[in-house]
């Protein structure tokens, strides 16, 4: 898929402001309100823009501490794979799940209310994940850079 300048305009301004109404990014990046419409049609139909959703505040939700755990699986075969993955994604605790290179096999972002709260997610889910030979837990103490924006252009 290619895109221009003005493409890349619209997908920052969406990225900053996913709610601006269609007249509004169509002033900021100096167009008409339809060649805009067409141009955000064509970038959801190609799938550039996949959704459209509502950050939310995970301290406002009760989901203050954030948890990435590495995990290590007992074997590298498609079954194995298969049947975490299938498992993890039954896990609503966790936010993203990433198969890796190097130490680990998984990377796990989970979100939980406390320290208690995401032992009692491990021992409900973790701990019952297929093939898992090791498991490592990281808190994080502060969030220095978070956004879901792309770099664009």
């Amino acid at each position: 898929m290619t895109y221009d300048a003005t493409d890349a305009a619209i997908l920052r301004v969406l990225q900053r402001q996913g709610r601006i109404s269609n007249a509004d990014l169509a002033e900021v990046v100096h167009l008409s309100p339809s060649a805009c419409h067409r141009r955000m049609a064509r970038l959801e139909a190609e799938g550039v823009i996949r959704d459209y959703v509502a950050r939310l505040d995970p301290r406002k939700m009760n989901r203050g501490t954030t948890v990435f755990v590495e995990i290590r699986l007992s074997s590298q075969s498609d079954q194995v794979l298969d049947a975490f993955e299938t498992a993890v994604a039954r896990i609503p605790d966790v936010l993203e799940c990433h198969l890796t290179a190097g130490g680990a096999d998984y990377l796990l972002k989970i979100v939980a209310r406390d320290t208690e709260d995401f032992a009692q997610i491990h021992r409900r889910h973790l701990s019952r994940l297929p093939h898992v030979a090791q498991m490592h837990s990281n808190f994080t103490l502060k969030t220095v850079v978070e956004t879901t924006a792309l770099p664009v252009g």
